[in-house]
C-alpha cells in the first residue's frame, strides 16, 4: 500500500512539474503578444494531455475505489444476528448501491465528455438555452428514488420504535462514568421496578424504589447481560451523568442514553452466543454492548458482555441470581411497613428476625435483665 501511494505522489508530481512548465509558457507567450503564432503549442498539446488524462484518471480512480472495497471487506460485520438488523443492511446496501450507480455514471460522463469534445481547432459548441424534457427527466427520476429511500427507511424506524410485544422479555441498561449496570426483572414475574434517582447511593446505583413491590426481586450486573434468543428484548434505557449511547454492533442495535430522557430499543436476537461462535469460526467470540458517545476518559472501558442462550439456559441462570434486596439487606429500611410482609421472602432470615423497631428492642433487653435479676 506504501509502494503503491509512493507510486501516485511521484506520477501526481511529474505531471504537476509539465502542468507548470506548460502554464509558464503560455504566460510568456501572452506577455510577448505572440499567442497567433505559438497557438497549437500552448493550447493543441497542453489541451490533448488534459483531455487523456480525464479517462485515464477515471479508470484508475475506479480501479482503485473497487480494490479499496474488496480488501476492507473482511473487516466488515458478519451477518447481522438480529431481523430488523438484516432489514437495516439490506436498505443500507441498497442506498449505496444506488449512490454508487449514480456517482460512476455521473463522473463517467463528465470525464469522457471533457476528453471527447476537447478544443479544436475548427469546433463550435452548441448552446441550448433550455430543454423542459431533460430538466424533467433529471429533476422527476432523482426525487422519486429519494422518496422511496425515505419511505422504506421510515418504515423501518417506525418498526423499530414501535410498542413492544406483550411477552417482551423486559431490562433495563443504565450508564454512567464509566460503566454499564444491568437491571433484571427478576424471576417472579417480567416487571421492573419504580427507580428515583434521588434514591442512587452506593447500595443502590440504580436509584431502585423499594415502595413499589415489583422492585423486591430484581437483580442488577454490571460485567454482562444474558437475554433469551428468539424471543422479542425491550431494553430500557438511561443515563446517570452525561450522555451515553448502547450500542451492540452484531444486533445493529444503537440509542443514546440521555440524562433525564428514558430511551428504549426493541429487537429480537436470533443466534445464539454458541451459534455465532460456529459461524464466525471464532471460539472465544463473544457479543458486547459497548458506548460510541465519548463520554469522558474512562470512555473506553465502557463495554460489558451480552451473553444470548436459548430461554431454558436463560432461565435457568436466572434463578440462580440473588435479589439486590437479598445481597443489599440495608434496603430493606427502604421498604415501606406495610410492604414488609411481601418483601421477608427476598431477605436474609436474620433480617426478616430482627424486632420490628428499637423500642421493642429496648424493651426485649430490659426484660431479659429483669429476669436474670430474678433469678439470681
Amino acid at each position: 500500500m506504501v509502494f503503491i501511494v509512493a507510486f501516485l505522489i511521484i506520477v501526481f508530481l511529474g505531471i504537476g512539474s509539465v502542468l507548470a512548465s506548460r502554464m509558464a509558457s503560455v504566460i510568456k507567450n501572452v506577455s510577448n503578444g505572440d499567442a497567433k503564432e505559438t497557438g497549437e503549442v500552448r493550447i493543441g498539446l497542453s489541451n490533448r494531455i488534459n483531455g487523456i488524462l480525464f479517462p485515464v484518471f477515471f479508470v484508475l480512480g475506479l480501479i482503485a475505489a473497487t480494490w479499496s472495497f474488496l480488501h476492507a471487506k473482511q473487516y466488515f460485520l458478519p451477518e447481522a444476528a438480529s431481523p430488523h438488523g438484516r432489514h437495516t443492511d439490506f436498505l443500507f446496501w441498497l442506498g449505496m448501491s444506488i449512490i454508487t450507480i449514480a456517482f460512476v455514471v455521473t463522473n463517467a460522463l463528465l470525464f469522457i465528455f471533457a476528453w471527447r469534445y476537447q478544443y479544436k481547432e475548427g469546433r463550435k459548441a452548441s448552446y441550448y438555452p433550455e430543454n423542459h424534457k431533460l430538466e424533467l427527466i433529471w429533476t422527476v427520476i432523482p426525487a422519486v428514488i429519494m422518496a422511496l429511500l425515505v419511505f422504506t427507511g421510515w418504515r423501518a424506524w417506525r418498526d423499530i420504535m414501535a410498542e413492544a410485544p406483550e411477552n417482551a422479555q423486559v431490562f433495563e441498561i443504565v450508564g454512567k462514568q464509566f460503566n454499564w449496570i444491568v437491571r433484571y426483572p427478576g424471576v417472579d414475574n417480567n416487571k421492573l421496578g419504580a427507580y428515583n434517582y434521588k434514591l442512587i447511593d452506593s447500595n443502590n446505583d440504580t436509584g431502585i424504589d423499594y415502595a413499589d413491590e415489583a422492585s423486591f426481586d430484581d437483580f442488577v450486573s454490571t460485567s454482562e447481560l444474558h437475554i433469551p434468543a428468539n424471543k422479542p428484548i425491550l431494553l430500557k434505557i438511561r443515563a446517570r451523568d452525561v450522555l451515553h449511547s448502547v450500542f451492540i454492533p452484531h444486533l445493529r442495535v444503537k440509542m443514546d442514553a440521555v440524562p433525564g430522557m428514558p430511551t428504549r430499543f426493541q429487537f429480537t436476537a436470533d443466534k445464539t452466543t454458541d451459534e455465532m461462535r460456529n459461524i464466525t469460526g471464532n471460539p472465544d467470540f463473544t457479543y458486547e454492548i459497548a458506548c460510541t458517545e465519548v463520554c469522558g476518559q474512562g470512555h473506553f472501558s465502557m463495554r460489558i458482555r451480552l451473553i444470548v442462550e436459548d430461554e431454558a439456559s436463560w432461565l435457568a441462570w436466572c434463578r440462580e441470581q440473588k435479589p439486590l434486596l437479598t445481597s443489599t439487606p440495608e434496603l430493606a429500611a427502604r421498604i415501606p411497613a406495610n410492604l414488609k410482609a411481601k418483601a421477608a421472602k427476598y431477605l436474609p432470615a436474620d433480617v426478616t428476625a430482627a424486632p420490628a423497631d428499637s423500642s421493642t428492642a429496648s424493651l426485649s433487653v430490659s426484660g431479659a435483665a429483669i429476669a436474670s435479676s430474678t433469678l439470681r
